[in-house]
């Protein structure tokens, strides 16, 4: 009897280590039949990266290429001639051989004349008077003379285009001699760099930038020829200009120059020829060197 005791007592004790909530309960049979742990089936802990499979990143898109190629041009054109083309979105500079090479401006100096007018009253605080501003939209969309000097007197002659030079970095350009507005110096590459800073507001200001690219965009009458003339005409509309034309006599030459802004990309163009061609020659050519350097269309 006492035998058959001790084993029912050990039978007793047994199925209480392996009853669940028991005090005597085993830790081994407690695990016994769960699933194992991410760690104990080799994975990493929760929180551990590193041994998961990182995701692939995504290829940048390319940008949207320049309706501009790079080449070399040789047109039938009298006289002198030289282009260059910026990209606003890396600030790479294509463009003729001779792009570092300069010409007088003539009108095209004004959308700087406006631009700096309207960044200095801006910076003192003032805003211009809407007969200002009505003056300043004479000297975009029509190139008006007058109102050009009067602005240019206001702010310091040649004093602002040393601004320009230094504000817009510019490489190859300087003031006249005679310290006039028109007979200006710049090149075709520091035309495209003076259109970007026009466009990314060094020029007028974050007040006035929107303001002077709109009115670039309605140059009407003589002043609306060249690089824009160029594209298709529903493109022309959302493309900023400001042109110059002029006949010097002392030289015996005829100075026609073009500024283009477009959405991604800015353009100098410069012609200079024998006086007796007439206005329309040069501003023909402006646009068929544009032409020339289109990319064809995909």
């Amino acid at each position: 009897m006492i035998a058959v005791a001790v084993v029912l007592i050990g039978l007793v004790l047994v199925s209480l280590r392996l009853l669940p909530g028991s005090p005597f309960e085993s830790t081994a049979a407690a695990k016994w039949g769960e699933p194992a742990t991410s760690t104990e089936r080799g994975a990493s802990a929760p929180g551990d990266r590193s041994s998961r499979p990182s995701p692939s990143p995504s290829p940048s898109p390319e940008p949207e290429p320049l309706p501009f190629v790079a080449k070399d041009l040789d047109l039938d054109i009298a006289g002198w001639y030289s282009w260059s083309v910026l990209d606003r979105r890396t600030g790479e500079i294509i463009g003729s051989d001779n792009m570092d090479e300069t010409s007088t401006t003539a009108s095209l100096i004004k959308a700087w004349i406006v631009a700096d007018y309207l960044r200095r009253a801006d910076e003192k605080g003032q805003t211009p008077s809407d007969a200002k501003l009505a003056d300043a939209t004479l000297i975009i969309r029509d190139s008006d003379n007058t109102r050009a000097q009067q602005f240019y007197n206001a702010i310091g002659g040649s004093a602002s285009i040393k601004r320009l030079i230094s504000r817009c970095e510019l490489t190859d350009s300087s003031v006249a001699s005679d310290g006039g507005w028109s007979r200006t110096k710049l090149s075709p590459r520091d035309t495209a760099r003076m259109g970007a800073c026009i466009a990314d507001g060094r020029a007028a200001g974050p007040k006035w930038t929107k303001w002077l690219i709109g009115e670039m965009r309605l140059v009407r009458g003589a002043g609306d020829f060249g690089i824009r003339k160029a594209f298709p005409a529903a493109e022309r509309k959302t493309i900023a200009i400001k042109n110059g034309w002029i006949d010097r006599t002392r030289e015996q030459e005829m100075h026609i120059n073009c500024l283009a802004i477009g959405d991604t990309w800015t353009m100098g163009v410069m012609v200079r020829y024998p006086i007796g061609k007439g206005y329309e020659y040069g501003m023909k050519n402006c646009q068929k060197i544009t032409e020339a350097l289109l990319r064809d269309p995909v």
